[in-house]
């Protein structure tokens, strides 16, 4: 039988000493690129099954969003739980104990990269280079599941986070805007009508707009058809009061789903004449700008959930407070009592 190479006792003392296994002369082993990829996306949800984001369809109905925070000490676990697969013994458990910090340091950099890696932007190699010539500490990641109709009717939604409420109009090409905004790390859709965002950092507002792939022309039908007065550049008319001017669409007598075009002029010549920022009618550049029907846009802004409560002044309050019940004298003396009848056990 052949003599082992070492003992027990100097086993364990050579892992009480150097715990990571590694001489100090000898350079750290880096993570392979197909594995720091992997990792990262693990990182961010990618490849995580639906069933554990969302464990039950009812808590994300139809037409639902449903903003969150990642607990990164639970996706760290996830990253823990993927690298197991290489443990196989004590030698390699303590090798990751020691270098598990390096590690999650390196993938707060690289989870950055994932979504220009997912639109195929650049290779790994050159996106991790510039990556982590800037490296920045790692920071809270929010995001937001949104099941919805809007999903399946424009799957090329644009998704904007920003740190700080923006009052309309707001032009996200405005470098003062896009100072404000946060870097989307993943936006993708699960399923025809879920899509899920991840930003970096905590939004005070949140924009969904329909994509900008052409100019649209229409009215406004929500009970009192109208279009809104518009100045030259395609921004509405406000009056003294901070309201837009609406100016009622007619129809056809012989068709009431047919829009009277040349009546609409006239009423918007005759809305001008009393408003000197509104648009002038002198042709048919003017009348398109009138009647433009900018992409639709949804705001979600603030940082307090009033759902489900009538206490607009503060957030949520819970029906029942379980560490309360939990901590009252009428629970603790029913839960004394009841050891007692059971003999201490």
């Amino acid at each position: 039988m052949r003599t082992a190479w070492i003992a027990s006792p100097e086993a364990l003392r050579e892992r009480m000493i150097m715990p990571q296994q590694v001489p100090p002369t000898q350079p750290e082993a880096e993570m392979p690129p197909y594995m720091e990829s992997f990792l990262a996306h693990l990182r961010l949800l990618v490849g995580v099954p639906f069933d554990y984001l969302v464990p039950d369809e009812r808590l994300l109905p139809d037409e639902t969003i449903r903003f969150f925070y990642v607990d990164r000490s639970w996706s760290d676990r996830l990253v823990d739980g993927a690298i197991a697969v290489g443990k196989i013994g004590t030698r390699e458990q303590s090798h990751h104990q020691a270098h598990a910090p390096s590690v999650n340091q390196q993938l707060d950099q690289t989870e950055r990269i994932v979504r220009r890696l997912q639109r195929a932007i650049s290779d790994f190699a050159t996106l991790k280079s510039s990556n982590d010539q800037s490296p920045v500490p790692a920071d809270t990641i929010t995001g937001f599941l949104l099941r919805s109709q809007a999903v399946s009717g424009w799957p090329s939604m644009e998704v904007r986070a920003y740190s700080r409420d923006i009052a309309e109009p707001l032009k996200a090409a405005d470098p003062k805007v896009q100072a404000l905004q946060l870097q989307t790390l993943r936006l993708e859709l699960l399923s025809p009508s879920v899509m899920i965002a991840l930003f970096q950092g905590v939004p005070q507002l949140v924009i969904l707009e329909e994509p900008h792939h052409g100019v649209q022309f229409g009215v406004h039908v929500n009970g009192s058809d109208a279009v809104y007065l518009r100045t030259p550049t395609g921004t509405q008319v406000l009056d003294s009061h901070n309201n837009q001017i609406n100016v009622a669409v007619p129809f056809r007598a012989a068709n009431n789903r047919v829009v009277h075009v040349a009546e609409l002029r006239r009423r918007l010549y005759a809305a001008q004449l009393g408003n000197a920022a509104a648009i002038k009618q002198t042709g048919s550049a003017a009348f398109a700008i009138s009647v433009l029907n900018p992409p639709w846009r949804q705001r979600f802004e603030g940082s307090v959930d009033n759902a489900g409560t009538q206490n607009l002044s503060g957030g949520f309050v819970a029906n029942l407070n379980l560490s309360q019940r939990v901590l009252s004298t009428e629970t603790v003396t029913a839960f004394q009592s009841l050891v007692v009848k059971n003999g201490g056990k």
